[in-house]
């Protein structure tokens, strides 16, 4: 065989590999197939804004996964982002951190205190206690006029992914609330995939090896960060941070295969209008950019 015919089957076999590659993580990142009822609600999440943690400002009497920053969210008529926990007598709760300290000055993990163990405790220094799940729902349910959506961001510990999702759902279903789940853990959509498959699902994410305050190793970080629990989770959205989007992994997932994007947390109104102007979803935090406008 001469030097060129040689090159020639070497760069055959190159390619050939290379598309294997590709083809393989396109398998592992890509969404759910084309479901015609997810994409009916995937139309009218898509036409909202969502407040980060509800309409809140951490210095004024509506901080952070309050009522009263939920109520203003909805008097504005944007959607929320919120963040739900599950009790030790297996309540909801809407707040971020697991952790106490930074929210209410206290020790203590919310996964393990009871109902009662959280009722005094109030966020930021306001007199807004951390809510129960029920009531930022029915601030959303009960008021007037169309009800924007909700993106409920379920928060895991301790491997408590089945008991929160099954929970979190039970109390969705007693609600007449349009929303699209999220989490952080691929478990979170694996259940939901398994178990209630209508329900529109995403996968939360960001370069984990470039956030200093993540607990995950180097191998979960880079698998994580590269959308390959997909393979698993097949969420209908992509909820990327921000700063961190532009991705081959979310490129493939968003662009080529035809997952939703979302990213967070949008801080400028410039921001917000690139996001837009691409297909996205963008959850804001810090201005008020006003509702969607609709086109005609």
């Amino acid at each position: 065989m001469s030097k060129v015919a040689r090159l020639a089957k070497a760069a055959v076999v190159a390619s050939g590999v290379a598309a294997g590659l590709v083809a393989g993580v396109c398998a592992l990142v890509a969404p759910r197939r084309k479901n015609e009822g997810v994409a009916e609600t995937w139309e009218g999440l898509s036409t909202y804004r969502y407040a980060h943690r509800g309409l809140h400002d951490n210095q004024s009497p509506a901080p952070e996964n309050s009522l009263a920053a939920f109520r203003l969210a909805r008097e504005w008529g944007y959607g929320s982002e919120l963040d739900v926990h599950l009790t030790a007598d297996g309540q909801l709760v809407v707040i971020h951190d697991s952790r106490l300290q930074r929210a209410c000055g206290v020790d203590g993990v919310v996964e393990e205190k009871t109902m009662a163990g959280l009722a005094d405790l109030r966020l930021f220094g306001t007199q807004e206690g951390i809510p129960t799940f029920a009531q930022v729902l029915e601030v959303y349910e009960h008021a007037d006029g169309p009800c924007p959506p909700l993106v409920v961001e379920l928060k895991t510990h301790d491997g408590n992914y089945a008991q929160l999702a099954e929970r979190a759902m039970e109390e969705l279903d007693a609600h007449n609330v349009p929303y699209c789940v999220e989490s952080f853990d691929p478990r979170v959509l694996w259940w939901l995939r398994h178990n209630r498959p209508e329900v529109v699902r995403g996968q939360l994410s960001e370069n984990f090896l470039l956030d200093k305050d993540s607990d995950l190793d180097f191998a979960r970080g880079a698998t994580h960060g590269a959308l390959l629990c997909n393979v698993f989770a097949r969420p209908d959205f992509v909820a990327y941070r921000h700063d961190h989007r532009r991705r081959a992994a979310v490129w493939l997932a968003c662009n080529l295969l035809g997952a939703r994007l979302v990213t967070w947390t949008i801080k400028s109104p410039v921001e917000l209008a690139e996001v837009e102007a691409a297909g996205g979803v963008g959850i804001f935090e810090g201005f008020e950019p006003g509702p969607r406008k609709q086109e005609a």
